[in-house]
């Protein structure tokens, strides 16, 4: 296949009048001019972005829990809504919902999902059966690959180690119930999904520790070194520092602040992902940029919540990595994200212009580079820059709307990440796939009628 974009973005920037070749998936030659058998796209060219950090079965959650609760609402009260909610769920209404949520992600520009994965069992609590499953503990984790091919997104698959509702190995809640495994049965389930994936094209499996509330630190130790049997880079992400009450229990726990403990006791790399990280102290945002851990920042569903702001600023200004993911799903929008991203800081520093640097002085364009290479880094996945040998996930930009934008160069995603009124992505390939095509997915109109059938059904 041969693309032609009188505008791409490439690592470098912005450049004119280019023919992409991919073979395979893969972006084997980028070459000056226009060649015969090229396909020409209708308008700007850009990398895909990476969602890094996703619930899949909250998207049909979201706008349940805006009408308060207990009269004093908080992160952990909308956790108990969440909890009734998800017990209604199968393994067939996680399809469901996870294809209509990844065909919105694609629409909106996300072209891979690392999905945080822990609704693994049966609606009593017990593991689905083999009989029924031959994937048995994998039941539910099959559900969400077979969402992410029939959608085409990109997936990175993160079962997720659960074991206790809090510090000092307090027993799980009725609610949590059907997150709960052993970390032997966890290492057979992260054994399955490996499996899987050697059959689902452009997926991968790493882990995902949910906090250190849920699990303690020889079982951390234990499915860290098994994962990393499967795969020496295979990404670890975990929840950590999102709520100050996390943070407190913690100290009252362990002597120390979340992040802190697990830098002083857990091999921690560049292939690690700390997700939310909100409550951090100078000391430990430090220690995270200097093993290069990545920070993935949920913007839209901490201020949802209630969470609270990471600083990003310090962060970046210390060449920090970041990632973003749209997590409970209440946006499914990187745009959204990374507005948050900068508006939070604005507001903070009562400046403007803040996610900037030196090198790149449109906050636009430096927000979308910098997030999209470190949620590749994050899923440990070959994207994130459009460049020979990269894989070819990128999306064009409508030439009608960009033409109603600031849109040289020099402004263009300044105006697509601040001033677009409407999604301004028009076309979507992901592995050098089109899986959106002048807006829209193949699939789109089946998935719609299933997604709301379904709502209607949990909505009684």
């Amino acid at each position: 296949m041969k693309l032609y974009a009188e505008r791409i973005l490439l690592a470098d920037g912005w450049t004119a009048d280019k023919t992409i070749i991919i073979e395979q998936g893969i972006i084997t030659d980028i070459v000056s001019g226009k060649q015969d058998d090229a396909q020409m796209v209708n308008g700007p060219v850009i990398p895909g972005m990476v969602n890094c950090h996703s619930h899949a079965f909250q998207r049909a959650f979201a706008g349940f829990s805006e009408q308060g609760s207990e009269g004093q609402d908080s992160f952990w009260t909308w956790r108990k809504i969440m909890y009734q909610f998800l017990a209604q769920l199968t393994d067939k209404d996680a399809k469901v919902i996870a294809k209509q949520l990844y065909i919105e992600m694609l629409k909106m520009g996300y072209t891979r999902v690392a999905e945080f994965h822990y609704l693994h069992h049966d609606i009593d609590g017990s593991p689905y059966s083999e009989v029924e499953n031959t994937n048995g503990l994998a039941s539910m984790a099959q559900a969400i690959f077979d969402a992410a091919k029939e959608s085409g997104i990109g997936l990175t698959m993160l079962p997720v180690l659960y074991q206790y509702s809090g510090f000092g190995e307090q027993a799980p809640t009725v609610g949590q119930k059907r997150f709960i495994n052993t970390v032997s049965q966890f290492n057979d389930l992260v054994t399955d999904c490996h499996k899987l994936s050697k059959s689902y094209r452009n997926t991968n499996v790493g882990i995902a520790p949910h906090s250190l509330r849920a699990v303690d630190k020889s079982s951390l130790q234990a499915a860290v070194k098994h994962v990393r049997n499967l795969d020496k880079n295979a990404p670890i992400h975990i929840h950590i520092s999102e709520q100050q009450k996390e943070v407190d229990d913690c100290l009252a726990y362990y002597g120390k602040r979340p992040v802190q403990w697990l830098l002083d006791n857990i091999e921690v790399d560049e292939h690690w992902c700390f997700i939310h990280a909100t409550h951090i102290d100078d000391n430990e945002r430090e220690e995270m940029v200097a093993k290069k851990v990545i920070a993935g920042i949920c913007p839209t569903t901490e201020a949802n919540l209630g969470d609270g702001i990471f600083p990003t600023t310090e962060f970046m200004a210390q060449n920090g990595t970041i990632a973003i993911g749209s997590d409970s799903h209440i946006s499914v929008n990187p745009v959204e994200e990374l507005r948050w991203l900068e508006y939070v800081q604005r507001l903070i520093k009562q400046q403007r212009a803040i996610l900037a640097n030196n090198q790149q002085v449109s906050v636009g364009l430096n927000l979308w580079q910098q997030a999209a290479q470190g949620g590749a880094q994050s899923t440990n996945a070959n994207t994130g820059i459009l460049a020979v040998g990269k894989q070819a996930d990128l999306l064009v930009l409508s030439a009608e709307q960009s033409h109603v934008f600031a849109h040289s160069d020099q402004h263009l995603m300044d105006s697509f990440v601040f001033a677009s009124q409407q999604n301004s992505i028009k076309d979507v390939m992901v592995n050098g796939d089109w899986v959106i095509q002048s807006s829209r997915h193949k699939e789109q109109q089946e998935s719609e009628q299933h997604f709301a059938k379904l709502l209607k059904r949990l909505s009684k």
